[in-house]
């Protein structure tokens, strides 16, 4: 009956109606999530301790959508404005029908990341990351508690101690001489060249490398776990209904098209990740080859004793990705964008280099840029930390220059 009569009416209303319409529901199911968050908060400050704390200081709010109007397409600049206008240490927003503490003082983000760490430690729940992540058994997302200890013990001890990473120093120095190789070529030409796209390309051949140990630009996987990766952070990171509006994401029709999107990522991400992990299986090797190998060499050797599942391993590896790939792509994109900006760097940078070069003739071109690289990228990225707490629990934590 509910089918005939939605059947009749898209076919009896012009589309300006049924947009109207549409449009009257969506801000008439705001309204009621508006009026329930506000009873319900009402009735917890009611039956609270009258002695209690008084908040934080917070903005003027609208209703309905609380302050998020005063976030921007830059949100630690607009939390920068709004912490020095109303709270230096920390402030209270509300984002939707959430209530989120920033933290913008380094006061207060030891307070929060280093006194009460074990209160803040865990991200509040995602349903798109519960679906992606296979029920956040990742690292990023996975609650804290004994899974996520033993899933950090194993990241940290198998595939990202300081022996395997140094095991991978000639595959990094190959994959830098094939960035250099087309910057000279692009200078010889005279043409121009996207940095973004060849750092981005760099750091998801690098990944691909390391966790599977194919180079897979020949056939055609590099482009599609780069393009998993942007769909990762368009989803994960993008604005999501349910993250500030709960109760709507669990209407029926806005629930499903939220999971719809995330399921189709995971399934990508699945069809990439079984073959890969397929093609391991089928290569017979020892177990001690397999904890000098590659990532998924090195889960497959260790999957009896951390009882992972094919799941467990698909989401460690999406997070090792997503990691890997987008966040060094960024950070080496914005430490060029910051030398561009300061000639001086780039010539102490330059006459560091010939200096290395000329008095120790065992460092060879590649290590010595990791070596003195180290510290100037430090102090580009270096500035103050801006953090958010959603429902007790971390939210986001950003480094920004010039905050």
């Amino acid at each position: 009956m509910a089918a005939d009569l939605l059947h009749k009416l898209t076919q009896e209303t012009t589309p300006q109606q049924l947009a109207w319409f549409l449009s009257f529901f969506f801000f008439l199911s705001l309204f009621s999530v508006y009026c329930y968050s506000l009873f319900t908060a009402r009735a917890a400050a009611a039956a609270g301790n009258k002695n209690q704390q008084r908040p934080p200081p917070s903005p003027p709010a609208l209703p309905i959508i609380g302050h998020l109007h005063l976030v921007g397409s830059l949100p630690h600049v607009s939390l920068r404005g709004l912490a020095r206008k109303h709270g230096p240490d920390v402030m209270l927003l509300r984002l939707g029908a959430v209530p989120t503490l920033v933290v913008s003082s380094p006061r207060a983000a030891e307070a929060v990341l280093r006194t009460h760490d074990h209160v803040f430690a865990s991200r509040p729940r995602s349903v798109v990351a519960d679906i992606i992540m296979y029920g956040s058994s990742d690292v990023a997302f996975a609650p804290y508690g004994e899974y996520w200890r033993q899933a950090r013990k194993l990241v940290t001890t198998h595939l990202l101690s300081v022996k395997k990473v140094q095991s991978f120093r000639a595959t990094a120095a190959e994959e830098v001489s094939m960035v250099m190789v087309e910057i000279r070529e692009a200078a010889a030409k005279g043409s121009t060249l996207d940095m973004s796209d060849l750092l981005n390309t760099f750091a998801n051949d690098m990944a691909c490398r390391i966790v599977s140990g194919k180079f897979f630009r020949k056939e055609g996987r590099s482009k599609i776990f780069q393009d998993l990766i942007n769909e990762n952070s368009r989803l994960l990171g993008g604005f999501n209904v349910e993250e500030y509006f709960p109760a709507l994401g669990r209407v029926g029709l806005l629930g499903r098209a939220i999971c719809a999107k995330a399921e189709r990522a995971r399934n990508r991400w699945a069809d990439l990740l079984d073959k890969v992990i397929d093609d391991h299986l089928s290569k017979e090797k020892s177990t001690s080859d397999m904890k000098d190998g590659d990532f998924v060499d090195i889960l497959l050797s260790i999957q009896q004793e951390y009882d992972l599942t094919r799941e467990h391993m698909k989401a460690l590896l999406t997070d090792v990705f997503f990691g890997a790939i987008d966040t060094s792509s960024q950070v080496l994109e914005y430490t060029l964008v910051e030398l561009v900006k300061r000639p001086q760097v780039i010539r102490k940078l330059q006459s560091e280099r010939f200096y290395l070069l000329h008095t120790l003739p065992w460092m060879t071109a590649t290590s010595t840029g990791a070596w003195f690289l180290r510290g100037h990228v430090s102090s580009l990225m270096h500035g103050p930390l801006v953090g958010t707490i959603t429902h007790g629990k971390t939210r986001k934590s950003s480094y920004r220059k010039g905050l």
